[in-house]
């Protein structure tokens, strides 16, 4: 951001000095060039608060231009190219159309839009964001013709026109409204969250419908978990053991910036919103969203007493040799990496002990790591040394559910035992095709 916005000083100082110097109509289109430029960098910055490239950005492919997989519960569906290009992209938008796709979900020709594109997140953003980032795709973003995947989808359930009535039964419409009695940094915390961040479309559970249970504070499930796409989003309200209860302020804020903690690693599509989107964020921006998730009460809880960390029966089961199926496999791929006191060596390598997706009720991102691993974080640039190397080569389903059971037991985490049926529809889910 300092680099950012040296080049708009700079920019600021060429406009000034050609005002000075020119007609009054070439000083008039050199500050509309400067304050244009400003728009779309602020457009830029918006655009990564949202991480819109996450989505809309195929693997090796270019930026903004579509083609991601998404499986939803009717099907996968391909997500759409965004970049201005008159005739595969949305170079034919107004901001009008733009703020109708983005806030209501209907696209330029009418056709409404899966609620998997997070409109009911986007529509508490705000006019003067709308604008910015409709400058910055239009004009901050290379054109690519690259036309849109049909959806595999089946019919009829690849009909549009019932998502009207969804969005009449769930879509609240109107931009975030500061809370009176919060302060400017929980406020604005919290549009982040509910609206650009759109965090509630991971973290929330869904209902029959695949509605969002809550769009923000005022509901309890708002936040609390949610199983998507083979991976449990966590909790992020402040419930003590499965949540963010035990983590301080700077422990969120340094997650939110480097993927990594005492607590915790990012994994599954944490790791590419940790790589597009939160380190990018400011610090003020940082503090905020820290300050209004670290307000919000504990909910989905697994009833567990708080957690407190206890080794001693752990490193007992680990003397060798080993006296569990569980502790064998530990020993043998994991104890390096995570040690016998299961703390890790945090922030590099993970802690096992108390580590809130541990003790989640859901295992499924804990199986769903261990057979597939996880991505680079790449912070800066740099990726980071220890990524979670998959284990679906190597190990079978029973050794991944007693290794898993023995981790969830350990360290006093007191978590549930893990089947073998569960790792094995997990590999059978996210194994297809590889």
């Amino acid at each position: 951001m300092k680099n950012s916005l040296k080049g708009l000083g700079a920019a600021l100082c060429v406009a000034l000095s050609i005002a000075a110097q020119a007609p009054a109509g070439a000083a008039a289109a050199a500050a509309t060039g400067a304050a244009g430029q400003t728009l779309v960098q602020r457009g830029a910055y918006l655009a990564q608060l949202g991480d819109c490239a996450a989505c809309h950005t195929a693997p090796k492919g270019k930026p903004f231009a579509g083609g991601l997989p998404m499986n939803t519960p009717m099907g996968r569906i391909y997500v759409t190219n965004i970049t201005p290009d008159a005739q595969t992209g949305i170079g034919g938008y107004t901001e009008a159309d733009f703020a109708r796709a983005l806030r209501e979900g209907v696209a330029k020709d009418g056709h409404n839009l899966y609620p998997a594109m997070p409109y009911p997140s986007y529509a508490k953003v705000n006019d003067d964001d709308v604008k910015a980032l409709y400058a910055f795709f239009m004009h901050g973003v290379a054109p690519v013709q690259q036309a849109n995947r049909e959806s595999d989808i089946k019919w009829p359930l690849n009909m549009r026109w019932p998502l009207m009535f969804w969005n009449m039964a769930f879509l609240d419409k109107g931009a975030y409204r500061d809370k009176p009695g919060k302060d400017v940094a929980w406020n604005r915390g919290a549009y982040l969250v509910q609206g650009l961040g759109h965090c509630g479309s991971c973290h929330t559970p869904r209902g029959v419908a695949f509605q969002e249970s809550a769009l923000d504070e005022s509901g309890s499930a708002f936040l609390s978990g949610a199983l998507l796409d083979g991976w449990f989003a966590s909790n992020l309200t402040g419930e003590h053991n499965t949540g963010l209860g035990r983590w301080s302020d700077e422990d969120l804020r340094t997650f939110l910036k480097t993927g990594a903690n005492r607590h915790a690693s990012a994994f599954g599509a944490m790791t590419s919103v940790i790589n597009n989107s939160t380190q990018a964020m400011s610090d003020q921006d940082g503090a905020a969203v820290s300050a209004y998730l670290k307000s919000l009460p504990p909910a989905g809880g697994n009833g567990a007493p708080a957690y407190s960390y206890d080794p001693q029966a752990t490193r007992v089961s680990l003397d060798r040799p080993a006296n569990d199926a569980g502790a064998r496999v530990y020993t043998a791929y994991c104890m390096h990496c995570h040690g016998v006191d299961g703390r890790g060596f945090a922030p590099m390598l993970a802690p096992l002990a108390g580590n809130p997706n541990v003790l989640a009720k859901d295992a499924s991102s804990l199986i769903n790591v261990t057979l597939n691993g996880t991505g680079d974080l790449v912070i800066n640039g740099v990726p980071s040394p220890f990524p979670m190397p998959g284990f679906a080569a190597v190990l079978d389903d029973q050794q991944i559910a007693d290794v898993l059971s023995f981790v969830r037991a350990g360290w006093n985490n007191g978590a549930p035992t893990v089947g073998v049926a569960e790792v094995a529809k997990l590999r059978q889910s996210t194994q297809a095709g590889r």
